[in-house]
Parts: structure tokens; C-alpha cells; sequence
């Protein structure tokens, strides 16, 4: 007998809950950071109002004058119509509540295990989704993609889609297309691509992250405690971290353990010199508070023993809602300009609030994010402006990716008081492919370097990605009804032009 699927919450609330184009969206929506690595069944609630298109300019030296967002033929100039009207479209379906839901629903249901049924959803998300959201199915694709990114002004940041390694055959594969990814570069427009995206779970199991994770932490507790597998790093907690996750004093790694550290290090060696033998650096995506310490260690490790003289290889990721973030970045900001190091960040604002509010909780501990948005926006902007800071005197990089156009215009106007812009690589803005747009097109006409973030991969490899892309999307309109607002007024401009 077949079994009788259905879905009662969704259908009782399909007809209730679709928005209208310009609805306002719900306080505990979600600002997207850029390094999307987290649960994808949570969503986060990072949040500023949707912004309207302001056509008034009264502020002192106001941030609107930075970023113009008036003017919509020049912001697309360079887009076709018709990935204008795809991009509206595919926005407004991901802003529909039900739609999400219906299809989160449909994706994790046993429907997707009739071969029929799994080809017609998977075609139709590679045609919506997946055509929006991702670079292509290969390397072929993905340079088409970068091809088009780099006419319109803009930068790629290469990210294969693959995420956790199950053990070392997975981690070896996944070492080897990042290998593929960097050497990719050569054939791409020249400077197109700005960054090689690395997720050090896929070259290093999250089980022996989590290991090193806690030795780590009791490191920090007791600074005696011997670590014989440690390299040199730099300062990986600070006063504030978070260390409530290891309650005992942990097993030292056993032999089989530290001979998969040393592999794994191995695979990063071979990543790190692939990116300086083709020039382009190499940038280290976050993951949650339980494994984050030992992405960090590789990170600052890597980055001491790799770089281009006075300029960063190796950029790890801070995320700005964590209570910690501005402390962990200026002591190992500091460090590193000790030891004569070239230090680079990622700055976003985080991927992982709904399992670590729910992680602190279960442990008895208050949560390591921040307690307010404005207090999240804040830490955003003053790690930010720390870093604009930095490299205004000579040291450092950063690449500040937010969707945030308060954020955004705040480090423009930042910047361009310190006199920097386009001719200092190491300021960069990044947004994710398929989203921001207004964005993306603002700074880059403001003079400032922009990178879309990139995965490519095949459909069925990179479906949890575009899960969580539309789970996101539709929980923070303030960016989505934004981009969506400024495509329509391009559009209706576009239209009036071809019938006049």
C-alpha cells in the first residue's frame, strides 16, 4: 500500500500566510551572514527593518551619498533583463512562507526516494534555485558564471560545495577539488576570482575538530596542560570565549587521532602552497562555538607559515554575534603583527544562533550570542571599523560580508574618510551570489572591490545549501524586498524605454 503523505500545518496555513511584494517582514527575521555552514533547520533572527529607496539626502557627509541606490540604471548597469526578471521572480517564491515550507517538507519526505517524483523536484529546483543561488554544476559552468560576474564589475569567491568529511578517503577528495578550484583560476578572466573558499570540515572530520576543540579550551583553562600535536598559532580565546563545552579533562589524542591531525594538516599544506603558486588567497570558513577553536588553530597556523610577503594568504572567519568576537579578533590581530605576520578576517555576523542558544542552554550557560540585534549590528560595525583602522595604517586585511546596507554604508563612508577605496586590495566587501545585489552594485560603484560568494557543485551534492538558502531567505526580507523593490524599479524603467 502506498503511504499517505501529507502535510496538515501547511495546508491549514497556505492560504494565510503568503506575502504581499511589499510586506514588511517579521521582527525575528534573519540578516544572512556569508558563511551559511550552520544548522540548516534553524533559522537565525538577525534583523533591520526593510529599508526603503530614500531619495532624500540630508545627513552631514551622510552614508547615503556613498552608496546610491537612486539611480537603478546605473546600480544594473550591465545585467540582462532577463536574469533581472529570473533574480525578482526566484526572490518573490523564496518570500512566500508556505512555498518554503511545502518544499522544505517535500525534500526531507520519502517522496524524494521515487526516482520519477526525485527527477521532476530536482529539475525544477535547478531551474529556480539552483540557477539563482549557485555558480554551476562544474568547473565549466562556474566559468561562465565568474566570466559574467567580472563584466558586470565584480569578484568571484570559488566555493565547492562540499561540506562535513566522514573520514579520511572523503577528506582526501575533497582536498583534491579544492586543488582542482585554485588551478581553475588560471583559466578565469585575469583578477576575476578573488578568493578560494575552504571549509576545514571537509579536510579534517568534525569528530576530531570537536577532539582537538576540547583540548584546546582545557589548554586555556590550564596553560599546562601539554599539547605535543600543537603547532605555533596565534591567541584562539579570549576572556570572554566560551569553554563551557568541555567539563572534563579530555583524553589526549590517541596515535590514530594525531596521525589524522598530521594528514590533515598535510591537505592544508598542499591547499596553501596551490594558492600561492596561483596567486590567489585562500579564505576559512566558520563553524559553530563546539569545533570552532580547532578551525582557528588551523587557520592561524597556516597563515604564520603562509603568505605573499607583507600580504595575507590566509583569511580565517570572525562571527560577529558571538559576545567574544571583537576581544578574539584585535588580540589575534595584535599577535600576529608581533611576530611580523600578515593577518586577514572575514567578518560576518553568524550561521549557528538557534544551536548554540539551544547548546548553552541544555549545558546551563548563558548563550555566547549576543542578546540583541542592535547589540550584533554593533559588534559588526566596530570590528569593522577596527579593522578599516588597521589597514589604514599599513597592516592587515578584511573582507566584511554582510547583506546589511546599514553596515555596508558605514564602512564605505569609514573607509573613504581614511582614504581608502579600490587602489587597497585589502579593504573588500562580499555578498552572497543571488542575493544583496543592490548591494553588491552599490559599493562597486562606489569604487570598492566586490566579491560574490560562489558554490558550485551538483544538484543533489549542493541541495542542503540551497535548503538553507531559501529557509534564509525568506526569514530576512529586509535585504530580499530591498533587492526586489530596486529590480522592479529597473524593470518598469527597462520597459518604459522599449515602448517609448
Amino acid at each position: 500500500m502506498a503511504n499517505k503523505v501529507f502535510c496538515p500545518k501547511l495546508l491549514k496555513n497556505l492560504g494565510f500566510h503568503v506575502r504581499r511584494l511589499n510586506s514588511a517582514p517579521s521582527p525575528l527575521s534573519a540578516v544572512p551572514p556569508l558563511n551559511f555552514t550552520g544548522d540548516f533547520n534553524a533559522v537565525p533572527n538577525l534583523v533591520e527593518p526593510a529599508p526603503q529607496i530614500n531619495t532624500n539626502h540630508h545627513d552631514h557627509h551622510n552614508t547615503n551619498n556613498i552608496i546610491n541606490f537612486d539611480d537603478v540604471k546605473e546600480l544594473f548597469y550591465g545585467v540582462p533583463t532577463k536574469k533581472l526578471i529570473r533574480s525578482s521572480m526566484t526572490l518573490q517564491m523564496a518570500a512566500i512562507d508556505p512555498m518554503v515550507d511545502l518544499g522544505m517538507w517535500i525534500m526531507n519526505s520519502k517522496l524524494m526516494e521515487m526516482p520519477v517524483f526525485r527527477e521532476v523536484m530536482l529539475g525544477f529546483v535547478k531551474n529556480t534555485f539552483y540557477e539563482h543561488f549557485c555558480a554551476g554544476k562544474d568547473l565549466t559552468e562556474v566559468r561562465r558564471t565568474v566570466t559574467n560576474l567580472s563584466d558586470s564589475g565584480l569578484k568571484a569567491m570559488l566555493d565547492y560545495g562540499v561540506e562535513h568529511a566522514t573520514d579520511n578517503e572523503s577528506c582526501e577528495q575533497s582536498t583534491a577539488a579544492f586543488i582542482q578550484t585554485i588551478e581553475s583560476t588560471e583559466s578565469l578572466p585575469e583578477s576575476s576570482a578573488s578568493f578560494v573558499v575552504a571549509k576545514i570540515t571537509a579536510i579534517c572530520t568534525p569528530r576530531l575538530l570537536k577532539r582537538m576543540s576540547d583540548l584546546l579550551r582545557w589548554e586555556q583553562k590550564d596553560p599546562s596542560f601539554n599539547l605535543p600535536w600543537k603547532q605555533e598559532s596565534l591567541p584562539l580565546f579570549a576572556e570572554s570565549s566560551p569553554i563551557y563545552h568541555t567539563w572534563s579533562k579530555p583524553e589526549p589524542l590517541t596515535v590514530e587521532e594525531e596521525r589524522d591531525l598530521q594528514l590533515a594538516h598535510e591537505r592544508l599544506r598542499k591547499i596553501c602552497e596551490k594558492c600561492l603558486e596561483h596567486q590567489v588567497p585562500l579564505l576559512i570558513d566558520a563553524e559553530d562555538t563546539t569545533i570552532q577553536p580547532a578551525i582557528d588553530y588551523f587557520a592561524y597556523s597556516a597563515a604564520i607559515k603562509y603568505h605573499k610577503d607583507d600580504q595575507p594568504l590566509i583569511f580565517g572567519t570572525i562571527q560577529a554575534y558571538l559576545k567574544d568576537a571583537k576581544e578574539r579578533m584585535v588580540i589575534a590581530k595584535k599577535a600576529a603583527e608581533k611576530m611580523g605576520v600578515p593577518m586577514g578576517f572575514k567578518l560576518v555576523r553568524g550561521a549557528y544562533m538557534c544551536s548554540e542558544k539551544e547548546l548553552a542552554s541544555t549545558l546551563g550557560f548563558k548563550s555566547p550570542i549576543h542578546d540583541s540585534i542592535e547589540q550584533t549590528h554593533a559588534c559588526f560595525n566596530s570590528c569593522a571599523e577596527f579593522m578599516i583602522e588597521e589597514i589604514a595604517n599599513g597592516s592587515g586585511a578584511v573582507v566584511l560580508a554582510t547583506h546589511n546596507i546599514e553596515s555596508g554604508k558605514l564602512a564605505a563612508t569609514k573607509a573613504i574618510d581614511l582614504g581608502i577605496k579600490n587602489e587597497r586590495q585589502n579593504l573588500q566587501f562580499a555578498q552572497l551570489y543571488g542575493m544583496a545585489d543592490g548591494l553588491s552594485f552599490g559599493l562597486r560603484n562606489a569604487g570598492f572591490q566586490v566579491s560574490k560568494y560562489l558554490p558550485f557543485g551538483p544538484v543533489e551534492q549542493i541541495m542542503h545549501y540551497l535548503m538553507r538558502r531559501a529557509e534564509e531567505n525568506r526569514g530576512m526580507l529586509s535585504t530580499s524586498a530591498f533587492d526586489r523593490q530596486l529590480m522592479r524599479k529597473e524593470l518598469s524603467r527597462r520597459l518604459e524605454v522599449a515602448t517609448s
